[in-house]
């Protein structure tokens, strides 16, 4: 059983990022009920030599791990597999020749280029091994960004890339590529979103997006988003310290 046959059966799984690269923050994270968590390589503070204590730290809990990765090299995406990530998101993919390459970094051979070692830890240091590379096309998550106005001219051609499974918008890169920074109720951002939803739609992809605010969730699930994403340790940790100080000066 994969942790992401929920996603794959048509339900909406809610994430948030990780961007501290603490693992005791990824373990609270867990056990504040989110499905999944993303591990952030790309913009966060943690670094590769952080990313095994988070998962293991992440392992006692049902939460499953993304790893968003810094570049597209498939050798960097191949540590973070034998790690035992869950999946891998791939920042800022614009064409479908990048599409097809981060695919093809996910699988074995022969349906991609993923280089072999079986004494890792995703397979239980060789125990596991023939289930886990029988599997990998249903255990395993590959996650392309949205995140331009190229990206979003080759969506369709990107959707029908095999073995991508979700379609990601990232809001805040798409809306500056787009010309309007963070004004998500603008008309052309509201279309190139609804495009990769529509897209995603078509080939049987998932749809996923990180929320402008935790309060469009109903917005983007009623557009068919399901791999939602809200907030992130360092917002969490920061928010709370804001409002224990607030409260503390107006008693």
């Amino acid at each position: 059983m994969s942790r992401w046959d929920p996603l794959r059966a048509g339900n909406v799984m809610l994430g948030a990022f990780l961007s501290t690269g603490h693992a005791v923050n990824a373990e609270l994270v867990a056990a504040a009920g989110f499905e999944y968590v993303i591990i952030d390589l790309e913009h966060g503070m943690g670094s590769e030599r952080d990313v095994l204590p988070q998962l293991q730290a992440l392992g006692a809990s049902g939460a499953a791990a993304i790893v968003r990765v810094e570049s597209h090299e498939r050798q960097r995406v191949h540590r973070v597999l034998d790690l035992g990530a869950h999946g891998v998101m791939f920042p800022r993919v614009d064409t479908p020749a990048q599409a097809r390459a981060c695919a093809a970094a996910m699988r074995y051979q022969p349906e991609g280029e993923r280089g072999v070692a079986v004494l890792v830890r995703a397979t239980g240091y060789g125990k596991a091994f023939p289930e886990y590379r029988d599997g990998q096309s249903r255990s395993l998550l590959t996650v392309v960004q949205i995140e331009t106005a190229e990206a979003v001219g080759n969506v369709e051609q990107i959707a029908a890339v095999p073995g991508v499974d979700v379609l990601y918008v990232g809001p805040m890169d798409l809306s500056t590529s787009l010309g309007v920074f963070r004004r998500y109720d603008e008309p052309v951002f509201a279309d190139a979103v609804r495009r990769v939803a529509e897209a995603a739609a078509r080939h049987g992809r998932i749809a996923g997006i990180l929320l402008p605010q935790p309060s469009d969730v109903n917005h983007y699930r009623a557009m068919g988003f399901r791999l939602i994403t809200s907030g992130t340790d360092t917002l969490f940790l920061l928010n709370g310290a804001r409002q224990t100080l607030d409260r503390l000066k107006d008693s």
